[in-house]
């Protein structure tokens, strides 16, 4: 397929082809688009998948409901923009170096003034007996994902030959589709390149606690295969013989270097195509960047932030004529391998002459961390494992080269890295974002030379933090720093009327039974509060069960959906939103659904959360249609409000022939425990009944997936803006286990978060992430598990439907009138007159012009 440019290229004089749109040849275009010289280039790009870059970091986050859409690198419009011919689905097969042409795969001859390798790599698959057998995969592409899944479905055990990065996230992926899942290493630990000894120790003890079989110092030597092809068992060099049905590859890749090969290019003894500090090969008109490419420094790097340091070398060598050369990378990596924090920086090994090791290891904890000291006091490298919170401290202070100003063991210490942290001035030349290679200098520079005054100014300004985002948190303090340097005040607290965070408030409000805003103002605030705080003060005290949020002063705290008790609509009609346990409702139930929706002339939806929404009522409307709800069993759905949604379900065991628990049953009781329960964000969570993953347990807030043990409970999930694979909290839980640990996850949630944070965001933020969760909920580490369970059983007990409680009380059914001075009954000279048959939301027509739908008021005198 190819993308036909839409700019004017007419004024390109030379052709440049791009070969491969990964990850690191998508930056290359974008980094030459920023060149003074980008016009004078015509830029083709061919690209062996059928859709454009996308970020191969994430890879594993489709998994767990992650869009292609939303993994795609290259944004909407960017090949237009810029006049680039994109062809998709139709790879280089052959270069003609003498004629400078390259021949696709469909036959086409492109003719090339420059051209640009970004071939990347391939998976390497031991060429043991059986690896091509059915059941057999790699881990590269969405593609191989795909078939992935859809073999995962009938399989039941599945081994993942290889323990690096990669092959962690494959485990991982098994894991979570509920299988068996067997991870073997060659090497004598996982991840041997990245950690050492102690590190590779730990990792392995904290991955086997989670219920992954680890095998190390073993190699696949043969996989058996049944009469229909498929793969049925692994053996080992140790002698150990598996019953696994699914495998999938992750021994490493190799450099893409073929097309280089064939038109006689050199490349390096163990693959790589040999490029100078340029990245150009032998013949000055081909460049190679990324994975494909043998750096002259002798090493082929297989991360993405290397990459993108060859791409833009190559960009400014192409079309600015800038020759600053590409003469290494910093390949320090931090991530998260089912669920274990790990980081390695450097040198991790200590191979350096006359290195020296800081070491601090806590079994107890599952906490590791060792750093590599030069002769000189400088930090050569370092392996975090469990604990990976000085990382953003680390990597500046290995990339600058400098001796430490504070002694080492103050950065391993427990809470030491943040002290010392605070004592550490790095130079401008410390490199923050090793991604795209932004300095502190250049932070500073734009905060304050470009005015930038915010995070997200800096990140669109210098990019820092829009790759892998390990930085972000060095890049705020450094944000922060700057702004107040320069006499701007860097306020930390709620508001201005509020130096207090979200959940320090909670704890005064809690401590002191504070029951009213006007109080909490008036002893812990000044002024009269905002639109900020009022509706967390509010979300507080429901939270701990003040009394109805329309009683009284809350009435006035709330925000404009909280005050009618419904979701306002872009056309100022309201939407209604019934509970429907669990997605399951009757006959009757839709029936009154049917014709309420039909007597009130409301658009009908039903949700990806189960259950139906009904658009365009008038605030009038809102308690004689919620009247007929509440009359036929039905009760508020809290859509409107900061607190739990759905629990969704599967159809579970009672229909389903894969399902091994009841789904239905456990979401139903979940969601009339939890239903009304008020939080710092809306809540979502559902229940799947067997790993087959039905309800999308994984992400959300907190989700459940039946096992033929119990259930596993996953937290921290969204798949919102910011998609997130949630983290296994617990494991083959009893139903008794598993809600006393999810009231507890929801308290403490509710406790410690701030304003509008979603459990995403706070389990990131949360020092120590899941392990610490795990620690507080599971094992009473801070002592406050019992006031957590009376907190919510407190809540259970004081429950009340909101919308039954109104209907009941004529003060608060006030409230809602269309206008300040309307009677009680309707006003007959008023009339609201559908635009449509049927409300639906604003959409543009064949013009572009937006058609508002909803009622037009006309007022007949």
């Amino acid at each position: 397929m190819t993308t036909t440019t839409t700019a004017a290229t007419t004024a390109a004089q030379k052709d440049l082809l791009l070969v491969g749109h990964g990850m690191v040849g998508q930056r290359f275009l974008e980094a030459l688009a920023e060149q003074p010289g980008f016009a004078e280039w015509r830029v083709t790009v061919l690209a062996e998948e059928t859709r454009p870059a996308y970020d191969r970091v994430h890879l594993t986050s489709w998994f767990t409901g992650t869009t292609e859409d939303e993994l795609s690198l290259c944004p909407p419009g960017f090949v237009e923009e810029h006049g680039i011919t994109l062809r998709l689905g139709d790879p280089a097969v052959r270069i003609d170096r003498d004629a400078r042409t390259v021949t696709t795969a469909s036959g086409a001859e492109l003719r090339y003034d420059a051209l640009v390798l970004a071939t990347g790599s391939y998976p390497f698959v031991p060429p043991v007996p059986g690896h091509d057998a059915a059941g057999c995969h790699v881990y590269r592409t969405l593609d191989d994902l795909a078939r992935i899944r859809s073999d995962a479905e009938h399989a039941r055990v599945g081994a993942v030959v290889g323990g690096g990065l990669l092959g962690l996230e494959a485990a991982g992926a098994l894991k979570a589709m509920g299988l068996e899942t067997h991870v073997v290493e060659f090497a004598p630990r996982l991840m041997a390149i990245q950690v050492d000894e102690g590190g590779g120790q730990l990792l392995r003890r904290k991955i086997e606690d989670l219920g992954v079989v680890v095998h190390t110092g073993a190699g696949t030597q043969e996989l058996g295969t049944g009469a229909d092809g498929r793969v049925h068992s692994m053996s080992l060099s140790d002698g150990t013989v598996l019953d696994v049905d699914l495998v999938v590859f992750s021994a490493g890749v190799r450099p893409r270097d073929q097309l280089a090969r064939e038109c006689g290019l050199p490349v390096g003894e163990r693959g790589g195509i040999t490029v100078d500090e340029r990245c150009r090969t032998a013949d000055p008109n081909i460049w190679a960047v990324g994975e494909c490419a043998l750096a002259a420094d002798g090493r082929v790097y297989g991360l993405v932030a290397p990459g993108y340091s060859m791409a833009e070398t190559a960009a400014k060598d192409l079309a600015a004529g800038d020759h600053s050369p590409f003469t290494g990378a910093d390949t320090s990596t931090k991530l998260k391998l089912l669920g274990v924090d790990v980081a390695s920086l450097g040198d991790a090994h200590g191979a350096a002459e006359g290195a020296l090791d800081v070491v601090y290891s806590n079994s107890r904890e599952g906490v590791y961390k060792k750093l590599v000291i030069g002769s000189d006091g400088a930090l050569l490298g370092g392996v975090l494992v469990g604990d990976t919170e000085a990382y953003d401290v680390l990597r500046p202070l290995l990339l600058a080269g400098k001796p430490l100003t504070v002694a080492p063991e103050q950065l391993v210490l427990p809470a030491g890295a943040a002290d010392a942290g605070a004592k550490l001035t790095l130079p401008d030349e410390a490199v923050i974002c090793s991604c795209h290679n932004v300095t502190k200098g250049e932070i500073r520079a734009a905060v304050h030379e470009q005015g930038c005054s915010s995070v997200p100014e800096v990140k669109k300004c210098t990019k820092a933090g829009t790759g892998c985002g390990s930085c972000v948190k060095m890049l705020g303090s450094i944000v922060n720093e700057e702004l107040e340097a320069s006499g701007v005040e860097v306020r930390r607290g709620l508001c201005e009327h509020f130096e207090f965070t979200r959940a320090e408030l909670y704890q005064i409000v809690r401590a002191k039974g504070i029951t009213s805003f006007a109080r909490l103002v008036a002893e812990h605030g000044t002024g009269a509060g905002c639109d900020v705080c009022k509706p967390v003060v509010a979300s507080i005290l429901a939270s701990l069960d003040n009394g109805h949020i329309l009683d009284g002063e809350q009435a006035g705290l709330q925000d404009t959906n909280d005050h009618h008790l419904a979701n306002l609509q872009r056309n100022g009609s309201y939407s209604v939103v019934p509970r429907i346990p669990g997605g399951e409702i009757t006959p009757d139930g839709l029936i009154t659904i049917g014709e309420i929706a039909r007597d009130f002339g409301l658009y009908t939806k039903i949700t990806g959360g189960q259950r139906i929404d009904m658009f365009g009522a008038r605030v009038e409307q809102l308690p004689q249609i919620w009247r007929r709800l509440v009359d036929a069993g039905f009760e508020s759905g809290h859509a409107y409000g900061k607190a739990l949604r759905t629990v969704k379900s599967c159809v579970g065991e009672t229909w389903c022939r894969y399902g091994v628990q009841d789904s239905v049953g456990l979401a139903i009781e979940l969601e009339l425990r939890y239903r009304g329960l008020r939080s710092p964000h809306k809540l979502k969570s559902a229940v799947s009944g067997c790993a087959r993953e039905c309800a999308e347990a994984q992400g959300k807030d907190f989700g459940i997936i039946a096992t033929s043990a119990g259930w596993n409970l996953y937290v921290g999930g969204n798949g919102g803006m910011t998609p997130r694979h949630a983290d296994l909290l617990a494991a083959d839980l009893d139903k008794e286990t598993l809600i006393r640990t999810i009231d507890r996850f929801l308290m403490y949630y509710i406790r410690t978060a701030d304003r509008l944070e979603r459990t995403s965001v706070w389990l990131e933020r949360l020092d120590g992430g899941v392990e610490h969760v795990r620690q507080v909920v599971l094992e009473d580490s801070l002592g406050i598990c019992a006031d957590l369970d009376a907190l919510m059983e407190r809540h259970v007990a004081l429950y009340q439907d909101e919308w039954a409680a109104v209907l009941d009380d004529p003060e608060r059914l006030r409230r809602f009138v269309s206008f300040v001075n309307a009677p009680g009954t309707p006003d007959p000279t008023v009339t609201f007159v559908p635009e449509r048959d049927q409300i639906r939301p604003a959409r543009p027509d064949e013009d572009g012009v937006v058609l508002v739908a909803g009622p037009r008021l006309e007022v007949h005198a």
